[in-house]
């Protein structure tokens, strides 16, 4: 994933708390900075999943979650967390969130939810309004399934 495919970016300088025994950022940390950077996304693409999301009679819930880890953070260094939506299914979306010290990428993560009725917790189709707002934020469009 190249820095120039992602429309947002949220820094994130790493504290003592982030890290293990070994002095790098202990690796589920980064979940963490994962779902941070999303809730600004959300905010930069103007929709809150607690009023828009309900609004539209929808929840989501984390499906899935992964982490390719390429190199260690460590206390002090300056990141930068990109957030894009590689893909839209009808039920499901992902979020990719590559992390960056500098030019070098650290982590490539990844985040699916699942769309789901706030009454039935069952799937619904992802809403159309979440969507809309999403293309009109991305410099590449989400691949739809």
């Amino acid at each position: 994933m190249q820095r120039e495919d992602v429309s947002f970016l949220y820094a994130y300088r790493v504290r003592w708390a982030d890290l293990d025994p070994q002095d790098i950022v202990f690796n589920p940390n980064y979940f963490v900075f994962f779902d941070s950077a999303a809730n600004e996304y959300l905010r930069a693409i103007g929709y809150s999943l607690r009023s828009a999301m309900a609004n539209d009679g929808a929840d989501i819930l984390a499906v899935k979650t992964e982490a390719e880890f390429r190199g260690s953070a460590r206390l002090d260094d300056d990141l930068e967390i990109g957030v894009t939506v590689p893909h839209v299914g009808r039920t499901s979306f992902q979020f990719a969130f590559p992390v960056w010290r500098g030019n070098e990428l650290l982590v490539l993560g990844r985040i699916t939810y699942v769309a789901v009725g706030l009454a039935s917790r069952r799937p619904i189709p992802v809403p159309v309004a979440f969507i809309a707002a999403i293309r009109n934020f991305e410099k590449t469009m989400p691949v739809e399934a």
